[in-house]
């Protein structure tokens, strides 16, 4: 006898499934079970909808996830940070002209 990983229930050594939980014991058995498992967080949807949410403060997640390359963590990063700082110059142009349209209204 054996605990099955997923769920510690006591199963017999020749198992293929565990008849507790319903898992594979075998990942090549079942497709689902083989592909390799990624933290949520490193995935490239979440580290999409953060770099939108955040912008270059999810960088980290970029850095930390192995499977990217080294170039691409580079090249990824440095446009990040170039698009955040026209998008942060862009933002300060119009605070500037929205405070010119007030100053106007004001001496009206």
């Amino acid at each position: 006898m054996k605990k099955c990983p997923f769920c510690a229930e006591e199963i017999q050594d020749a198992a293929i499934k565990c008849k507790h939980c319903g898992e594979f014991m075998d990942a090549s058995g079942h497709p689902r079970l083989a592909q390799n498992k990624m933290q949520w967080y490193f995935r490239k949807s979440f580290i999409i909808i953060a770099l939108c949410g955040v912008g270059p403060l999810a960088l980290p997640l970029i850095w930390l996830r192995p499977q990217t390359t080294l170039a691409w963590k580079t090249g990824l990063t440095i446009g990040i940070l170039v698009l955040s700082w026209i998008l942060f110059l862009t933002t300060m142009e119009s605070i500037r002209t929205i405070k010119e349209y007030y100053k106007l209204i004001e001496g009206l």
